[in-house]
C-alpha cells in the first residue's frame, strides 16, 4: 500500500503542484452552489447581509448593547460586529464542512491518483470567496457611513494568514476523523454554534470580568478576531510580535492536522 509524505514540505508541495485542480474545484462548487436558483450568486450578498441586520437588531435594539459606551450609534455596532463575524464565519464554514468530504466524495478515495489532501483547500477556497464579497459589502457600508476606511486595513490579510493555517489543520484532521466516526459532524455543529458565543463578536472582550478575559484568550479566534477588528475599524497597527507567535503555533497544527489526515488516509477506502 501506498506511503502518504507527512512533511512540512510535502503540505506545501501538495497545494503548489495542484493549485491548478483547486481553483477549478472552487470554481465549480461556488456556481454549483447557485445554480438554478433567480438571483445566482447574489444570494452570496443578500444572506450575510441578512445575518447582519438580525443580529444587530437583537443586540442593539432587543439587548441595547453597545460596543462604545460613548456611543449609541447602530451603524457603528453592525460595522464592528460585521467584522467580526467575517473571521468567524470562515472558520466556521470550513470547520462545519470538514467532517463529511470524504464521506460525501467517496468517488474520489477509490482513484488512487486524485489528492485526497486538497479537499479541504477546496473548501477553503469557497469560503475565502464568499468572504470576500462580505468583506466588499462591509467596506462599502463603511464608506457610506464613515468615509475612508483606515489604512491600516491593508494588514487584514496577515492577520488572516493564522486562521487560515488553522483552518486547514482543524480541517484536515475532522475531515479524516468523520470518516471513523460519523458523529463528528453533529458534534462540530455544536461546538462551533458555542463557539461563536464564546468569541468576541457581539462583545468587547474587555467588558467581561479579568477572569473570564483569560478564558476567553485560550480561544483561537480571540486573538484573530480582535486584531482583525483592531485594523478594519479602529486603526491600530498588529502587534507583530504575538501575530508571529500565532502564526508559528497555527502552523504546527496545520502541519499535524495535515500529517494525520495523511497517516490514516490509507484506511478510507476500507470504510467506505
Amino acid at each position: 500500500m501506498r506511503d502518504f509524505s507527512i512533511t512540512p514540505q510535502e503540505m506545501i508541495a501538495s497545494f503548489w503542484h495542484n493549485r491548478k485542480l483547486i481553483k477549478t474545484l472552487v470554481k465549480r462548487e461556488v456556481v454549483g452552489r447557485y445554480r438554478g436558483s433567480v438571483l445566482g450568486i447574489m444570494w452570496s450578498f443578500f444572506n450575510p447581509m441578512l445575518m447582519l441586520a438580525v443580529y444587530t437588531f437583537v443586540f442593539s435594539v432587543v439587548f441595547k448593547a453597545r460596543w462604545n459606551a460613548a456611543s449609541d450609534s447602530k451603524t457603528e455596532f453592525a460595522l464592528v460586529l460585521f467584522a467580526g463575524l467575517l473571521v468567524f464565519n470562515l472558520f466556521a464554514e470550513c470547520v462545519n464542512r470538514a467532517p463529511t468530504l470524504i464521506i460525501s466524495n467517496t468517488n474520489y478515495v477509490k482513484k488512487v491518483v486524485f489528492p485526497l489532501e486538497i479537499l479541504p483547500w477546496v473548501t477553503l477556497g469557497t469560503a475565502l470567496f464568499h468572504m470576500m464579497i462580505s468583506f466588499s459589502v462591509w467596506l462599502i457600508f463603511y464608506i457610506i457611513f464613515f468615509g475612508n476606511p483606515q489604512l491600516t486595513v491593508v494588514y487584514l490579510p496577515l492577520i488572516m494568514l493564522p486562521l487560515l493555517l488553522l483552518t486547514m489543520g482543524l480541517s484536515w484532521f475532522l475531515a479524516s476523523l468523520g470518516v471513523f466516526l460519523r458523529d463528528v459532524a453533529q458534534i462540530v455543529g455544536i461546538v462551533t454554534t458555542t463557539l461563536m458565543f464564546l468569541s468576541p463578536i457581539f462583545y468587547p472582550l474587555t467588558s467581561l470580568p479579568a477572569q473570564y478575559q483569560r478564558i476567553l484568550n485560550y480561544n483561537l479566534l480571540t486573538p484573530i478576531i480582535e486584531q482583525a477588528r483592531a485594523v478594519l475599524i479602529w486603526g491600530q497597527v498588529p502587534d507583530f510580535s504575538s501575530l508571529g507567535l500565532y502564526t508559528l503555533l497555527t502552523a504546527i497544527i496545520a502541519w499535524l492536522g495535515f500529517a494525520w489526515f495523511q497517516k490514516t488516509r490509507k484506511g478510507f477506502a476500507d470504510v467506505l
